[in-house]
C-alpha cells in the first residue's frame, strides 16, 4: 500500500489585524446573533443590504396598495354603464366629432361619415397617404357642415359636407415647395362656422392666421348647383358590407375660398427706448383707449443694463447656488386663442354692424407672455393683410398666462396664470367676477367651465329684475392630476374646493377632463388605466363608470379618442381589441370599434337633477347691495356713448403735445447766442 507524504507541512496562516475582534465585540454572538452576517466579506455584505432594502421597499408598496384597496372597497361603487351601440370603421380612428345628425371620423386613410341615428356609414373620402389626426366640424344648417381636418404632416384641409358627400375646398397651408411648408399646431373653429384660426410654425417662427369662411356664399352656390358634391353617395348599407368605399376626392363644383383677415405674430421682446422725450413717445401712440404691449416707454438700454447689474450684484450668491445659465430669449412657439361674441370689452364703432351670435373678436395669449390680447374681426377687408397688426385691447397680468377658457354661453372668460391665480371675467359687464389662488404650489394644466343654469342665464327678463346670485363653476386640473372646483357667485365671496387630491398610484392619473353640458356639475374624467368616469362635482363623487366589453379596451388611455355629443346627449369612445404585443402591429391596420353611450339610456337625470329656476325679485324688494349693482350696470350702459368721444379727446391731447414740442424747440432756439 503506497502512502504519499506532503513534502512541506500545511501551515495555518496567522490571523490578520483586520479580522481581530475588538474588546467590546468579543461576545457579540451572545448579544445579537443577527450581527453575525456583518462579518461576511465584501461584496456579500453590500449585496445582502441591497436585497434587504428591496424587500422592505416592496413590502411598503404592497401594504400601501392593500390600504388603498380597502379604502376603495369602503367607498360607494359607481354604477357601470355599458355601450348602447357600436360600429366599426375601416382603418384606425384617430379623431371623432359630432355635428348635427352625423359622426365624422378621421381615419388612417381619409375621412368617413356616419349617421347618429343608426350608426351607418354614408360616405368615405379616400386618401391612401393621408392620415388625419384632428378634426373639427360645425353645422351650417340645411344638412350642410363645414369641416377642418389636420393630417399627420400638419396640413389643414377645409371640407364642406353636403348631401352626404365630402367636397374639398382648399388646403389652407399648402405650398408648392415642400421645404417651405408650414406645419399646423392647432386649429379652432368658431361656433357657427363663421371664422377659423390656424396656428402655424416653421423652423424659425410661429404665427396665427385668422380666416373668414364665406358660408353664406357656399349656401347660395350649392343652391344654384344642386349636383355639387354628389360624387360620393351611400354605397354600404352597414359596416359589415365588404363593398369598397367610393372615393369623393374629385369634385365637379368649386366653392368660394376663405378670406385671410389677420396674421397675428408673437410679441417681440422689449428693448431699450429710442425716444428723446415723453412727447415723442406720446406722438408715436396711435390710440389712447387701451394699454399697449410696453414698447413705447422711455427706458434706455443703459438703464436696463444698470438695473440688471445691480440685481446680479445683490443676489449673486443665490444666482450661483441656482446654477443660472445665460440663455438667449426665444420667440414663443404656441398660442391659445378663443373666438368671442360681442361684449363690453370688445367695443366696435357705430358704423360696423354686429350680430349677437357671430364672433366679434378673438383673444390670444402666447406661452410665457403676461398679456392677453384682443383683436376685432369686424374689420374692412384689405388687399394686403397687415403682417403685424396691433391688438385692439390688451390685458396685462401679474404672471405669465398658463391657460384660459370661455364658457359655453360665451359670457365668462377665465384666465389661469403660472402662479396658480385664477381670474373669472364677466365680459358683458366688463369686470372680474372672481379672483382665487391655489395655495398648494401646484401648476395648473387646464380649466373648464361647468354647466350651470344660473350661470347660463345672462338675459334680464324685465327691467329691475335680475337672477338671484347665479353661480359660475370652473373645474381646474393640475399637472399632478389633482382636481379643484371654483365657485364664483355674482354676490358673495368665491370658494375653491379640492375634489380629488394627487393619486398615490400613478396608473390612475388623470389624462383628460371634459365637462358634460347636458347635466349641471357633471364632468367626464379619463384615467391612465383606461377608466372613464362621470363625476358629480357638487359632491366630488364618481357616480357612473362607462365600461367597454371585456374583449375591448379604451384605445390609448393616455390620449383617448372620444367626443361628447351635447345635442343628442351621448359619448362616443374608440376601443381596440385586447391583443398580445406581437399582434399589435397587425391590428393597427385592420379596424377600430366606436362605442356609443346614450345618456338617455342611463339614470343620469336622477343623479344630476336640474337646478330649479331661481325666482326673480323686483327692485323694490331687493337688498340695497343688489340694487346698487343693478344701478351701476345701467349707469355703465348709459355711459357707453362716451367711448365714441375718446378718439376726439385723444387727438386733442396729441395736438397739444405737438404744440408743446414746438414751443420747447422755439425756447431752445431763443436761448442760443
Amino acid at each position: 500500500m503506497a502512502v504519499y507524504f506532503r513534502k512541506h507541512p500545511l501551515e495555518i496562516p496567522l490571523p490578520s489585524e483586520k479580522d481581530w475582534l475588538k474588546e467590546d465585540e468579543e461576545d457579540f454572538f451572545q448579544l445579537d446573533p443577527d450581527r453575525k452576517s456583518e462579518v461576511l466579506p465584501q461584496p456579500f455584505r453590500m449585496i445582502n443590504k441591497l436585497v434587504m432594502m428591496v424587500f422592505e421597499n416592496a413590502m411598503e408598496i404592497i401594504e400601501r396598495k392593500e390600504l388603498l384597496q380597502e379604502a376603495q372597497k369602503l367607498k360607494v361603487q359607481p354604477t357601470k354603464c355599458f355601450p348602447t351601440a357600436e360600429f366599426q370603421v375601416t382603418g384606425r380612428a384617430n379623431c371623432l366629432v359630432v355635428s348635427g345628425k352625423y359622426i365624422f371620423v378621421g381615419l388612417s386613410m381619409g375621412l368617413a361619415a356616419f349617421r347618429v341615428s343608426d350608426c351607418k356609414e354614408v360616405c368615405v373620402w379616400d386618401a391612401a397617404q393621408t392620415e388625419f389626426c384632428a378634426i373639427h366640424a360645425s353645422d351650417l344648417g340645411n344638412e350642410r357642415h363645414v369641416l377642418l381636418a389636420v393630417d399627420e404632416m400638419g396640413l389643414v384641409c377645409l371640407f364642406c359636407f353636403h348631401r352626404e358627400s365630402f367636397l374639398l375646398i382648399k388646403i389652407l397651408n399648402e405650398m408648392e415647395d415642400v421645404s417651405k411648408r408650414n406645419t399646423c399646431v392647432e386649429v379652432v373653429l368658431s361656433p357657427g362656422g363663421d371664422y377659423t384660426g390656424v396656428l402655424l410654425q416653421d423652423s424659425r417662427k410661429a404665427w396665427l392666421d385668422i380666416y373668414q369662411l364665406p358660408k353664406d356664399s357656399w349656401l347660395k352656390e350649392m343652391e344654384k348647383n344642386p349636383t355639387a358634391g354628389l360624387t360620393c353617395r351611400e354605397k354600404r348599407s352597414s359596416w359589415t358590407s365588404v363593398e369598397p368605399p367610393v372615393s369623393a376626392n374629385k369634385a365637379d363644383a368649386k366653392l368660394s375660398l376663405p378670406v385671410l383677415l389677420l396674421k397675428v405674430k408673437p410679441p417681440k421682446p422689449i428693448t431699450g427706448s429710442t425716444f428723446t422725450s415723453p412727447v415723442d413717445a406720446l406722438k408715436n401712440v396711435d390710440d389712447g383707449s387701451m394699454l399697449g404691449l410696453g414698447y413705447n416707454h422711455l427706458i434706455k438700454d443703459s438703464q436696463w443694463q444698470q438695473q440688471e447689474a445691480i440685481f446680479r450684484r445683490t443676489y449673486q450668491e443665490y444666482l450661483e447656488a441656482e446654477g443660472e445659465r445665460e440663455s438667449k430669449e426665444e420667440m414663443p412657439r404656441h398660442a391659445t386663442f378663443h373666438f368671442l361674441l360681442p361684449s363690453q370689452i370688445l367695443q366696435v364703432g357705430p358704423e360696423i354692424k354686429v350680430q349677437p351670435d357671430v364672433p366679434a373678436g378673438i383673444s390670444v395669449h402666447w406661452d410665457g407672455s403676461h398679456n392677453l390680447c384682443f383683436y376685432l374681426l369686424n374689420r374692412p377687408l384689405k388687399e394686403k393683410v397687415d403682417s403685424d397688426p396691433k391688438p385692439d385691447v390688451v390685458w396685462p397680468c401679474a404672471a405669465p398666462i398658463a391657460c384660459s377658457a370661455v364658457s359655453s354661453c360665451s359670457r365668462y372668460l377665465a384666465l389661469a396664470c403660472e402662479d396658480a391665480t385664477i381670474t373669472i371675467w364677466d365680459k358683458h359687464l366688463g369686470y372680474p367676477l372672481s379672483v382665487v389662488a391655489i395655495l398648494e404650489e401646484r401648476h395648473i394644466r387646464s380649466i373648464h367651465f361647468l354647466q350651470s343654469l344660473a350661470a347660463a342665464s345672462d338675459k334680464t327678463p324685465c327691467p329691475g329684475a335680475d337672477p338671484a346670485c347665479p353661480v359660475v363653476q370652473l373645474l381646474v386640473l393640475c399637472t399632478d392630476s389633482s382636481l379643484y372646483l371654483v365657485k364664483a357667485p355674482r354676490a358673495g365671496e368665491s370658494s375653491i374646493t379640492l375634489l380629488a387630491d394627487r393619486p398615490e398610484d400613478p396608473s390612475v392619473a388623470v389624462s383628460a377632463v371634459v365637462p358634460v353640458l347636458a347635466f349641471p356639475s357633471a364632468a367626464l374624467v379619463f384615467s391612465w388605466d383606461g377608466r372613464v368616469s362621470l363625476m358629480n362635482t357638487a359632491t366630488s363623487q364618481v357616480v357612473f363608470c362607462f365600461c367597454t366589453p371585456p374583449s375591448q379596451a379604451v384605445a390609448s388611455p393616455w390620449q383617448p379618442v372620444f367626443t361628447v355629443d351635447s345635442v343628442n346627449w351621448g359619448l362616443l369612445l374608440r376601443g381596440d381589441k385586447q391583443q398580445q404585443a406581437g399582434a399589435l402591429a397587425q391590428s393597427r391596420a385592420s379596424h377600430s370599434t366606436i362605442f356609443l353611450f346614450d345618456f338617455n339610456s342611463y339614470p343620469l337625470k336622477e343623479a344630476f337633477p336640474k337646478e330649479a329656476d331661481l325666482p326673480l325679485k323686483s327692485s323694490q324688494n331687493l337688498p340695497w347691495m343688489e340694487r346698487c349693482n343693478i344701478f351701476l350696470r345701467e349707469r355703465q350702459q348709459s355711459l357707453s356713448g362716451l367711448r365714441e368721444l375718446s378718439p376726439e379727446y385723444w387727438s386733442r391731447l396729441q395736438a397739444q403735445a405737438v404744440a408743446m414740442d414746438q414751443e420747447r424747440q422755439k425756447v431752445k432756439g431763443q436761448k442760443r447766442p
